[in-house]
């Protein structure tokens, strides 16, 4: 797996609790920090997720 994936996990879970306490707390700012991070880390999943495959696909050949 790569460490794209792993790092990218760890925004998102990261981002999205930060969302929530934001959202109960009122503070639009960190709500809005929370959602930005969160979507980093699903864009860092991604791109680890492309190099996987691009890796599986260099070991075929």
């Amino acid at each position: 797996m790569d460490n794209n994936r792993i790092d990218g996990m760890g925004h998102e879970v990261k981002g999205a609790i930060k969302e929530q306490i934001g959202q109960a707390t009122g503070n639009r700012s960190q709500q809005v920090e929370g959602n930005i991070e969160k979507n980093v880390g699903k864009a860092e999943q991604m791109i680890g997720a492309m190099a996987d495959r691009m890796r599986t696909e260099e070991a075929k050949r």
